[in-house]
Parts: C-alpha cells; structure tokens; sequence
C-alpha cells in the first residue's frame, strides 16, 4: 500500500481528482496520509476533513525565518511516514532538505507541457497568460518528479490540450484541468503504486 501526502495551497481540485479515483479504484493500492496546506483557509483542508483524512496547516509566516520553517516542515512530513509526496498546486518552495530526502518520492503537477511555460513565475493563471499571449495552438500538463531546480525534475507523464480562439485564461485553466490534470496526476500516482515508475538518467521509464 503506497501511503501518500497531499500538499496543496488553494481549492483542492487536484485533490478531489486523486480521492475520487482512489474511491473508485482509478488508483489502486493507495492511501492519503494526510493533507498539508501553507493556507489555512484553503477549501482543501475542508474536503479533507469531509473525507476524514488527517489534515493541518503549517505556514512559513508563523515562523521566524525560512529555515525554522523547513525544519518543522520536514518533521511534520516525516511523522506521518509517507511513501509519496503530492504536490497538487503547493505554492511553497520545497525545502531542498525534503529534496534530498524525499528523492524520486516527490512529484508535481504542472499545467503546461514541460519545458514549455515552466520555471519561475510560471504558476497558476500565469501560465494559461503565457500560454495565450505567445499564441501557442496546444498546451496541457505534466506529472513530473521534483527535484531541486523549478520544474526540472524527471517527466512521467503528459498530456496535451487545444488551445482554442476565444480562450481567455480562466476557460483554458478549467479545460487543462479537466482535460489534463486530473486524468495524468491520478495516473501517474496508481502507476507508482504499482511500481511501474523506473528513473534512469533523469529521465522516467514506464514498464
């Protein structure tokens, strides 16, 4: 059974998509942990706790620097003894402590086709933005592991959206989603779970 954790700073979509397909077996052999949040008004917190899975804020303002933070931060993770680190719109730079230790045991999901509108200043509606203003005709989403650069790590899996004429941000953010995010990060997470991810020169093998 791969346990999991869900870090998540807003609505929690994402996070819907992967507890619907692990209550309807799309995700198998899969359990969530726990669910952390930097918001503690983040609406996935509440879908958590309607699910009945352990969930807490940690924000880096109630620290007193970054490194005190990461710390905690890293405690905290490790007691709940997860397998796999989710990161489902985590809008907090992962501590490179958790990197090391958490290696090819962390993934992200991305909503554009890596390397293309990725990196710093790349995040939310931010992309769909690039995504219109450059005039691109196809984007999408990409699973990948993290590692210590911005969306540079390992790609499992990707899948492509039409980007249409009359998009505006908002319409394009809500059809990636639905088209993209949530069928590749479910995906990618039920094939670790079975143990079909292999890493090998940074690049993701599927067998």
């Amino acid at each position: 059974m791969l346990k999991i954790a869900v870090l998540v700073s807003g609505g929690g979509t994402n996070l819907q998509a992967v507890m619907d397909a692990i209550d309807d077996q799309t995700i198998t052999n899969t359990k969530i942990e726990v669910v952390i949040s930097n918001n503690k008004n983040a609406y996935a917190l509440e879908r958590a706790a309607k699910k009945g899975i352990p969930n807490l804020c940690i924000s880096p303002k109630d620290f007193a620097d970054r490194a005190e933070f990461n710390r905690e931060f890293l405690e905290k993770l490790n007691s709940y003894h997860v397998d796999l680190v989710v990161l489902a719109g985590f809008l907090v730079v992962i501590p490179p402590e958790m990197i090391a230790e958490y290696k090819n045991k962390i993934i992200n999901i991305h909503p554009s086709l890596i390397p293309s509108f990725c990196g710093t200043g790349y995040y939310g509606l931010k992309v769909h933005e690039g995504v219109l203003e450059r005039g691109v005709k196809v984007t999408g989403a990409t699973v990948h592991f993290v590692d210590e650069g911005t969306d540079t790590g390992p790609i499992i899996l990707q899948k492509a959206v039409e980007v249409q004429s009359d998009d505006t941000p908002e319409i394009l953010q809500r059809r990636v989603m639905e088209e993209a995010e949530w069928k590749i990060l479910p995906q990618a997470i039920d094939l670790i779970a079975n143990d079909r991810v292999v890493v090998e020169n940074h690049k993701t093998r599927i067998r």
